[in-house]
């Protein structure tokens, strides 16, 4: 199987090109206006393509998205809810949970992963390879309080409950950065080993919002780990008992 990422300099997200061979059919999932290294593979190869792929509706992970399917003559495919988000013609095929989309020889399931927006889709491609997107990354997780956010349960239920149920040697590929396998974050990923019960939720105080906003949240700083883009990423919990993941310039922490 071929399967190449291409990542944004600035956005740090990927696009990804799947295929079962040179010369045999393949997809091209998410769309980041840096896609020309998987389509130049595309020629180089022979492969056909057959779908463009969503992972969601976030603007870095589908811009340029039409064009692709334009290029191929092919359907944009994504959750019903991804439809419904971007509005329009944009995506023309739908899934929900459980679907498979097939291209020749390849098998591509879509498990529906909500929490860091409602739409938001993981595609396990057979049975050795998941694009977790923007769930979960190597040593974090998705944030759970931008616009369109389900929030923390939701976040937490489809990471330990759809993904930690892949078998551990099954390889990820996030929606931004490097990949990693299940195996590896189950054991490592700071938000995992305490959702594990294998380490201690921290008890330190923060303040949490906007570095300019005149009114900040209190919270407790659950857990403070590095995120993929170099920053960090923590999980809060307010006061009012809210559990919240957020990035890291958005939390002041007390000495």
């Amino acid at each position: 199987m071929i399967l190449e990422r291409a990542e944004h300099p600035d956005w740090l997200s990927n696009a990804y090109l799947i295929a079962s061979e040179p010369g045999g059919t393949g997809v091209l999932v998410d769309s980041n206006e840096v896609t020309e290294p998987l389509t130049d593979r595309v020629n180089q190869e022979g492969i056909e393509i057959t779908h463009v792929l969503l992972t969601h509706h976030h603007w870095d992970h589908v811009v340029g998205a039409e064009k692709l399917a334009e290029r191929y003559g092919v359907p944009v495919v994504a959750h019903e809810l991804t439809a419904k988000a971007l509005g329009g013609d944009i995506v023309t095929e739908t899934v929900t949970d459980g679907d498979v989309v097939e291209s020749g020889e390849l098998r591509i399931r879509a498990i529906h992963t909500p929490g860091h927006c409602a739409d938001h889709t993981a595609l396990l491609i057979g049975d050795s390879d998941c694009l977790t997107a923007d769930v979960l990354f190597r040593g974090t997780v998705g944030g759970t309080m931008a616009p369109g956010a389900t929030g923390f349960a939701d976040l937490k239920s489809s990471i330990m409950d759809k993904l930690m149920e892949l078998p551990p040697e099954t390889r990820i590929h996030p929606g931004h950065a490097v990949p990693s396998t299940i195996g590896e974050e189950w054991e490592d990923n700071p938000f995992i080993r305490i959702w594990r019960g294998l380490d201690e939720e921290g008890t330190g105080r923060c303040t949490v919002g906007p570095p300019d906003a005149d009114e900040r949240r209190d919270a407790t700083l659950v857990v403070w780990a590095p995120d993929y883009d170099g920053g960090n990423k923590a999980w809060v919990r307010f006061d009012d008992g809210e559990d919240a993941v957020v990035g890291g310039s958005q939390v002041s922490r007390e000495a």
